[in-house]
Parts: C-alpha cells; structure tokens; sequence
C-alpha cells in the first residue's frame, strides 16, 4: 500500500472510531509496522489533521475533522453498487475485500436516502465466481502493475510445458473463469498473455521497469483492431 492510501486508511480507521486506537492496532490493519504508522501520524500532524495523543498510548481523531463529503445521484450510486457486486466476482481476494471497505466508507459519507440505495441489495452480478489462484497473489501483481516492477513467473501452457518467464506486468483482465496477466515477455521479447490459474510460483524482482509501462500498454492495445493478443 503506497503511503498516500496508507494515510488516507489512517484518517478513516480513526473517524470511524469510538475509542483510542493504538498505532500496533492501525499497523496490524494496514500490514505494516507501527514504526510506519508513527512516521505517517506526524505527517498527518504536519498537514494540520488534528489527531491527538501518543507513542504507548494511542490516537484519536478531534471532532469536527471530516474528509468532503460524497455527492451522488441515485443511479451514480447505482453504478458504485453493481460495479462493487461485479469485483466479488473475480479471483482478486484483495479486490473483493477492499469491494467491501468501500461500500462500508461511502454508506458512512452519503445522505440517507443513498445509503438506503447501497444497502438494499437490488443489483446482482449473476454468473460464476473465479476461484483464486494458487500459484500467485494477484494483489501483488497489481502493485508490480503501479510500481512498474519485473516478475519471476514459473508458468505452464495449455499444452502442459513448464517455462519460468521474467516479465514486465502492464495490465490485468478479469474474466469469469480467472484473470489474465498481460506483460511484456522478456524470454519472447513481446507482449504475452498468461493466465493466472496457470502460473504456478511468482517472485516480485528488484528490478524495474520505471518509465516503460504507458509504452507498453500502448503496444498492447494498438494490437487490438489487427489480431488478438498472444498467448505465452
């Protein structure tokens, strides 16, 4: 989680509360180390959020402070609530978790009548549910995504042949049965599928590609109208 999102949870994780929360508490929320939380609540003192309190103590967040409030229509809202049912759909458990927080932050920030709209449960995605996949996280991969960072993929094809591939992750599509994985293949020196079910052992490498994904995704869809994307 980058930090601007991590201060972000912090101001939620503190309005949302009755009580003192301590900086483990906040720390073992977010996945991080309390000396992380530490550093991010003097930043958010520096921006003049008035949170009080103290190390071994804990925090609260003063009255009166609050993020804008959320402005929609009623079919806006509608789209928020079939949007949020369709990503529990996916094999992204991270997704579907962060789906769940999001329809909890923006029912605490609407006017009535538009929470109603998100709590009554009139809008389905129907269809199957994508299992998770096995070999790989694809939480990670999102951020491998975002911080424009190389994978080690051990991956086996439709014709069972096990190759490892280093690759440049550039995009991610969901579909019902599993989600697919588009990179740059350094092994093909090309833009390549793979499957997420498929890949059986991934490692985040300390090495970037900083600079390169807009390019790369670039690539991949001016290949849309000529032919459908390889496979690996």
């Amino acid at each position: 989680m980058r930090k601007a999102s991590r201060l972000f949870e912090i101001i939620q994780i503190l309005r949302l509360s009755r009580r003192v929360v301590t900086a483990a508490e906040i720390a073992e929320r977010l996945e991080v180390t309390p000396r992380s939380i530490y550093r991010d609540i003097a930043a958010l003192q520096a921006m003049r959020v008035p949170i009080e309190g103290e190390r071994g103590l804990g925090y609260i967040l003063r009255p009166g402070f609050d993020l804008p409030p959320l402005m929609f229509s009623v079919e806006e809202t509608e789209a928020i609530v079939l949007g949020l049912a369709l990503l529990d759909r996916t094999a992204d458990t991270a997704l579907k978790q962060a789906a769940r927080r999001v329809n909890g932050k923006i029912a605490a920030a609407v006017p009535e009548p538009l929470r109603q709209v998100l709590q009554r449960n009139a809008l389905y995605a129907w269809g199957s549910v994508a299992p998770a996949p096995e070999g790989i996280d694809l939480a990670l991969v999102r951020a491998a995504i975002r911080d424009e960072r190389k994978l080690l993929i051990d991956y086996r094809d439709e014709r069972g042949n096990a190759t490892e591939r280093r690759v440049r992750p550039v995009a991610l599509v969901y579909y019902s049965e599993t989600a697919v994985i588009v990179a740059w293949c350094e092994m093909r020196q090309a833009i390549r599928n793979f499957r997420a079910d498929r890949v059986e052992e991934c490692q985040v490498l300390d090495d970037f590609f900083a600079g390169e994904g807009d390019a790369l995704r670039s690539l991949w869809t001016s290949g849309w109208s000529t032919a459908a994307p390889a496979s690996a």
